[in-house]
């Protein structure tokens, strides 16, 4: 018997459609996030959040077949991403996580992957180097 992918196991389609409606209703009201869009309408961006997040975890392929592979970091190297950016898209997605109150098993699962995807995004330094521990401890006040 096969193992249940996590796309299986949180209920597929429904939930992967919520979790993206959810993150994208407060991606237009967050102050740093909404100004990146250039626009009210996020129902494109909601869309391949949708079909891209599926397909990672197990579900139909139509993000491969409609858009090519993710390159996920290739696709966002346009946008100003530092720190305060991420932490913002962070908690976007934590906000949207919990409300499709999961059992903390795949909470974690997909937790442990949007740290580390928000994480490989950033592609830009802080403009207060205090506010990067990685940045400052390579200032030339040190030296």
């Amino acid at each position: 018997m096969a193992e249940m992918t996590v796309y299986e196991a949180v209920g597929g389609d429904p939930f992967f459609a919520e979790l993206a409606a959810e993150f994208y209703r407060r991606v237009r009201t967050d102050e740093i996030l909404a100004p990146m869009y250039g626009s009210d309408d996020l129902a494109g961006a909601e869309r391949r959040l949708f079909l891209f997040l599926r397909q990672y975890w197990g579900g139909p392929t139509d993000y491969i077949q409609e858009r090519g592979a993710p390159r996920l970091r290739m696709r966002h190297i346009a946008y100003h991403i530092d720190r305060a950016a991420q932490k913002h898209w962070l908690a976007c997605m934590r906000f949207a996580l919990d409300a499709q109150r999961l059992p903390e098993v795949l909470d974690g699962i997909l937790w442990n992957y949007f740290t580390q995807a928000a994480d490989g995004m950033r592609n830009a330094a802080d403009p207060n180097p205090a506010d990067d521990p990685e940045q400052e401890a390579s200032t030339p006040h040190d030296r």
